[in-house]
C-alpha cells in the first residue's frame, strides 16, 4: 500500500519570482513600442505610444517605469538592426527590468522564431513580457501553442504585405515607372517629377571616362589622372577608386537606357538584398532619357569590358601577361618582348636627383633577377619611341614599295585560301553522315540488321562524323583568321596610302601599323646586344635598329644602382 501524500497548494506565480525574493511590491516595468517606416504619420503615432506608456506605467502603483525603448523607422522583422530593442534585451539580462510591455506580438517581433527565442530568453530570467492586444502574459500562460500561432499570424501579415508591394513594385516597372533612383554621377534627378537632366559639368567626366576606356586606358589610370587633376569623385570626394569608374562604364543610364530590379530581397524576414543574377525580373526601358553616350560608343565599351573579363578568367593567360594583351595603360604596354627569353617587357620610373627616366625592361628580370634573363638591360621609352620615328620615316619614304608587296600578300592570301574545301561541303558530310545514322537505326528497328552490327556501324559513324566536325571547325578557324588578316593588311595599305612623315610619337600610328617590338639581340658576330630595336610590322616588314646608341655615364650609374635593388625590382613586377 502506498504511502499518503499531502498536497501543498501552489501560492503564487512565475510572476511574483525575481531571483531568489517572493513578492517584491513594486514590479520594475519598461514599455517597448516601434513604427516601421519613417513618414510623419507613422512617427505620430510613434510619438503617441511612448505618450501612452509612460501614463500606463505611472497610474499603476506597483510598477516602477524604468525606461521606454523604443525604434523608429525600423522594420520589426529582424532584431539586428532594432538598437532600442537590442539595448532593452541587453538591460533585462542585467536584471534591471522585471516586465516588459508592448502593443502587440507584431510590434515586438514579425518573425515567429524571434519572438519565441526572446520570450523563451526572458522567461529563464522569470521577466514577463506582456502583449496587449492579444492579452497575453508570458509567465503565466499554459504553454506556448497560442503565441505560436499568434507569432505565425503576424510573420504571414509581414509576408503578404512583402508580396503586395513587390507586385506594386512590379506594376509600377511594367509600365515604364521610375522606382527607387536617387540620381546619377552626370544627371540631375527631380524627386518631385522624377525626372532626370543632363549636368554638363559632370557628363563632361562622363564622356572623357569612356573615351579614354575605349582608346586603351584601364580604369586605373583614370581614375588616377582624375584625382591628379582634383576632379571630385561621384561622392564628393577627392580620391576615385578603380571600382567607381567601372561603375561608371558599366551603367547603362549613360545611353540613356534604364535597369530597373538589379537587386532583389530574398525575404521579408531577413531583408537581405542580392544582386539580381536571374532570381527575379528586370525591367529593361530602351531610350528613356536623354543620352550623355553615343550608342557607338557604349557598345565598344561593353565589349572591352567583356573581352578584358574573359582574359582575366581565362586560365590559359599568364596572370602577369593579362594587362598587356587588354589593359593598355601606355603606348608600348604588351607590345615589347624580350630579344633573350621572350618575355614581355615592362615600364619603369626611375627618379633621382635631377634625373628622371622611364624605362623599360624585362619582367622576368624584375621579377626574378638577373639569373632568369642575364643578357637583357634597361632601355629607354625614349629610345623606342626615336628608333619607331627613324623607322616609320623610312616605311613612309619606301611606301611605293612597300603598298606593292602588301597588294601581293593580298592576292597571295585569297590565291592560298580559295582552293581549300568549302565550309558548305563539310557541313554536306556531316548530314549526310547523320542520315546514314538515322537509316542504320530503322535497319535495326526493322530488324533487318542485328544489335552487334548496329553498335559496330554506329560506332564507326560516329567517328567520321567527329573528324568531320573538326575538320569543318578547323576551316572555320582557318577562314576567319584570313578574313580577318585580309582586313588589316587593307586597313594599312590604305593607311600608309594616306601616310605622312611625323615628329612625334603618335599612338594611333603606331599601334595600327606595329605587330610587337624586340628589345635586345644578337649582332653579326653573335655577340649579345641588349639595346638592338627590332619593330615587327603587321605588314610582315621588319626594321632593326643596332644598339649602337647606348647610354651616358651618368644615366648608366642610375640604372645600375637600379638593377642592384632587388627590392624595388620586386615591387614593380605587379605594375
Amino acid at each position: 500500500m502506498g504511502k499518503e501524500v499531502s498536497i501543498i497548494k501552489a501560492s503564487t506565480t512565475l510572476d511574483k519570482r525575481k531571483g531568489n525574493a517572493i513578492g517584491v511590491d513594486r514590479k520594475r516595468v519598461a514599455a517597448y513600442c516601434r513604427v516601421s517606416t519613417s513618414k510623419e504619420d507613422q512617427l505620430n503615432s510613434y510619438h503617441s505610444q511612448v505618450a501612452y506608456y509612460k501614463e500606463l506605467i505611472s497610474k499603476n502603483p506597483e510598477w516602477e517605469n524604468v525606461g521606454i525603448y523604443s525604434d523608429e523607422g525600423i522594420s520589426g522583422t529582424g532584431a539586428e538592426k532594432r538598437v532600442g530593442f537590442r539595448n532593452m534585451i541587453k538591460d533585462c539580462m542585467n536584471n534591471k527590468i522585471d516586465m516588459v510591455i508592448t502593443k502587440s506580438i507584431s510590434r515586438f517581433a514579425r518573425n515567429t522564431l524571434d519572438t519565441l527565442k526572446y520570450v523563451r530568453l526572458l522567461k529563464e530570467k522569470n521577466i514577463e513580457v506582456f502583449f496587449e492586444d492579444e492579452n497575453i502574459k508570458t509567465l503565466s500562460m499554459d504553454g506556448e501553442l497560442l503565441l505560436v500561432v499568434l507569432s505565425s499570424v503576424a510573420q504571414q501579415e509581414v509576408e503578404n504585405i512583402s508580396a503586395n508591394v513587390k507586385k506594386g513594385l512590379a506594376m509600377k516597372m511594367t509600365r515604364g515607372e521610375l522606382i527607387g533612383f536617387n540620381g546619377a554621377y552626370g544627371y540631375n534627378y527631380d524627386s518631385e517629377t522624377k525626372s532626370i537632366s543632363i549636368n554638363e559639368v559632370e557628363a563632361k567626366v562622363v564622356r572623357r571616362i569612356f573615351d579614354e576606356y575605349i582608346n586603351g586606358n584601364g580604369s586605373r589610370v583614370i581614375a588616377r589622372e582624375l584625382m591628379e587633376e582634383g576632379i571630385l569623385s561621384p561622392g564628393k570626394a577627392k580620391v576615385w577608386q578603380q571600382s567607381t569608374v567601372l561603375g561608371i562604364i558599366k551603367n547603362e543610364k549613360y545611353v540613356g537606357d534604364l535597369l530597373q530590379g538589379k537587386t532583389f530581397t530574398v525575404d521579408p524576414i531577413s531583408h537581405r538584398r542580392l544582386d539580381n543574377y536571374g532570381e527575379a525580373d528586370k525591367y529593361y526601358i530602351k531610350d528613356h532619357h536623354e543620352a550623355i553616350i553615343k550608342r557607338e560608343v557604349w557598345d565598344a565599351a561593353q565589349k572591352l569590358l567583356q573581352a578584358r573579363g574573359k582574359t582575366k578568367r581565362n586560365p590559359r593567360i599568364n596572370p602577369d601577361e593579362y594587362r598587356t594583351i587588354y589593359s593598355r595603360t601606355y603606348t608600348l604596354s604588351g607590345l615589347c618582348k624580350c630579344g633573350y627569353c621572350g618575355a614581355t617587357l615592362t615600364r619603369k620610373s626611375i627618379r633621382r636627383i635631377n634625373e628622371s627616366k622611364v624605362v623599360w625592361h624585362c619582367t622576368n628580370y624584375v621579377k626574378h633577377g638577373k639569373k632568369s634573363c642575364d643578357k637583357s638591360k634597361y632601355i629607354r621609352e625614349s629610345e623606342i619611341e626615336e628608333a619607331f620615328l627613324e623607322s616609320y620615316q623610312l616605311m613612309v619614304k619606301n611606301k611605293k614599295e612597300i603598298l606593292d608587296e602588301l597588294f601581293n600578300r593580298i592576292t597571295e592570301e585569297f590565291n592560298e585560301y580559295k582552293h581549300q574545301q568549302s565550309l558548305e561541303q563539310y557541313k554536306t558530310k556531316i548530314e549526310n553522315l547523320s542520315l546514314k545514322k538515322d537509316r542504320l537505326l530503322d535497319l535495326l528497328l526493322n530488324q533487318s540488321i542485328d544489335k552487334e552490327t548496329y553498335d559496330n556501324k554506329l560506332e564507326r559513324l560516329n567517328a567520321q562524323i567527329n573528324g568531320a566536325q573538326k575538320q569543318l571547325s578547323q576551316f572555320e578557324n582557318l577562314k576567319n583568321f584570313k578574313d580577318e588578316k585580309e582586313k588589316r593588311l587593307k586597313e594599312i595599305k590604305n593607311l600608309l596610302e594616306k601616310a605622312e612623315p611625323i615628329k612625334e610619337m603618335n599612338r594611333q600610328v603606331f599601334e595600327a601599323i606595329v605587330d610587337y617590338v624586340v628589345v635586345g639581340g644578337y649582332d653579326n658576330n653573335m655577340n649579345a646586344s641588349p639595346y638592338q630595336i627590332t619593330f615587327i610590322y603587321k605588314t610582315g616588314e621588319k626594321h632593326t635598329k643596332k644598339g649602337d646608341r647606348g647610354r651616358t655615364k651618368k644615366e648608366s650609374q642610375i640604372l645600375s644602382d637600379d638593377e642592384k635593388n632587388d627590392k624595388q625590382l620586386n615591387e614593380h613586377a605587379t605594375r
